[in-house]
């Protein structure tokens, strides 16, 4: 019988390093076949956890956010268009309206849509534009747009192609914040001031050939091509393919079906074994999802009683997974920096968290507060709560009654963070500082030179700070 080994339960053999500082050392990596990130990190598909917002913020610094399921297929598309829409180097297809539009339904357009323009367009033709600036005194909402927009002839345009320097002198010589791209009256983009300034303020941010933020979207076997095509039609950079035991009939028939109908990458999880690792990257695979039970809000070692301690099983996934050259992430376990720092060292290309992102500003949901304290609630996907939440958001009513659901998660209160932007430059110094101690220059130099060492629980605790805390 086999002794399974978990972060806790090893330490990296610290080696000679060849950096002057651990801000030195390149953390840059690949979620999957054909992406790649500048920080390896990804926020889990879970309902507490990943919906816009989040993915937002993870893209921006350098990472990967991806989507949950745990709703309607509408619902869930539009949050990959809100992420889509946030920044582009040229917006091919900005929102528009009709010029017989109200100021109320207009609002309520660009409300809905998370922007603060939108341009007017009467037959296919460009004919105003319509911003916050000319409805911010008005009194009258059942005005047409017509009546109050910015009408055509006073607007500065642009031909479609122009180069981005020129585009940003034209915004700048006309004192303008929005420049619509046409041919004749036809609309073929918008550049905005507000994309420009976040493509120099995020220069490492995970984006497609289009400027746009990269995000992923989770699907489970039921409704995969449905959804995926919904999803694919949305702009979606990646499908995971999400199920609790993935190395199955069921998930191999549908990864096949996925990968004949879109050319998207798929990762597929969660699995544990270097037998499931080679069936699935040979039906197609593009990256692979490692994790049976070892997050915080899973129970199914406990309840179904299997697993895998989580470094054993990225250890045993990699050593099948890097014959293909496929990457891999490790999903779950994860409660400190070094934590990550093993488990890349041990082979997986990303880390792949609900926990770690959690509680922060971009987490859906309200801030509790509990006996002096800040937390925000976190589900396990597979918990009855997120059960609960589910079934009500598919029914559109209230359900009083306890389900009849298996449940192989729990919830809980993780403490408030603040910006995820502070979680991610923390992990990043410690996964950095980790590069240095293994002797490598970056992720790949680190797992060639990674040498770990089993310790005791006498050994885990010496590891610990036993400082005396001091009040807050």
């Amino acid at each position: 019988m086999r002794t399974g080994l978990t972060y806790s339960d090893v330490l990296l053999v610290p080696k000679r390093t060849p950096l002057s500082s651990r801000s030195e050392a390149d953390v840059s990596t690949r979620w999957s076949k054909n992406i790649t990130l500048s920080v390896p990190l990804v926020s889990s598909n879970m309902a507490t956890v990943t919906e816009h917002r989040m993915a937002i913020a993870m893209a921006r610094e350098g990472g990967l956010g991806v989507i949950h399921q745990f709703g309607s297929i509408e619902e869930q598309v539009e949050e990959v268009k809100k992420v889509k829409r946030s920044t582009s180097y040229i917006i091919e297809q900005p929102i528009s309206i009709s010029p017989y539009y109200t100021v109320r339904e207009a609002v309520e357009k660009m409300e809905s849509a998370g922007v603060t323009s939108l341009l007017v367009e009467e037959g296919g033709r460009l004919v105003g534009i319509f911003t916050s600036r000319d409805y911010l005194f008005e009194e009258n909402l059942d005005k047409s747009v017509k009546e109050v927009m910015t009408p055509k002839e006073k607007l500065i345009t642009a031909p479609s192609g122009v180069p981005m320097e020129e585009a940003k002198q034209i915004l700048h010589q006309h004192r303008i914040e929005k420049l619509p791209l046409v041919e004749g009256d036809i609309v073929r983009g918008l550049i905005t001031t507000q994309d420009i300034k976040k493509l120099e303020q995020w220069p490492s941010a995970t984006r497609d050939g289009k400027g746009r933020l990269r995000v992923a979207a989770a699907i489970g076997v039921k409704d995969a091509v449905e959804r995926g095509r919904a999803l694919v039609e949305a702009g979606v950079d990646c499908l995971v393919l999400d199920v609790a035991h993935a190395h199955s009939d069921l998930v191999i028939e549908k990864l096949k079906e996925l990968k004949k109908n879109f050319s998207v990458d798929v990762v597929v999880g969660n699995i544990a074994t270097a037998e499931a690792a080679r069936d699935l990257i040979e039906a197609g695979a593009d990256g692979l999802k490692i994790g049976i039970g070892p997050s915080p809000v899973c129970t199914t070692r406990i309840i179904a009683g299997s697993g895998v301690p989580q470094l054993t099983a990225v250890m045993d996934v990699v050593s099948a997974a890097k014959e293909y050259g496929v990457p891999v992430t490790a999903d779950g376990g994860v409660k400190y920096p070094g934590d990550a720092v093993k488990a890349l060292a041990a082979g997986a290309s990303t880390i792949y968290s609900g926990n770690l992102f959690a509680g922060t500003d971009e987490a859906p949901g309200m801030i509790i507060l509990k006996d002096g304290k800040r937390y925000k609630k976190y589900h396990g996907s597979a918990s009855y709560e997120s059960n609960h939440i589910r079934k009500e958001s598919s029914s559109g009513k209230r359900v009083k009654e306890r389900l009849d659901v298996f449940v192989e998660g729990v919830s809980t209160l993780v403490d408030y963070k603040g910006t995820v932007s502070e979680v991610i430059k923390s992990l990043v110094k410690g996964v950095q500082s980790g590069i240095s101690y293994c002797g490598g220059r970056n992720i790949t130099e680190m797992q060639q030179k990674a040498e770990f060492i089993q310790i005791t629980s006498a050994g885990w605790e010496e590891s610990k700070s036993r400082g005396m805390k001091v009040s807050e």
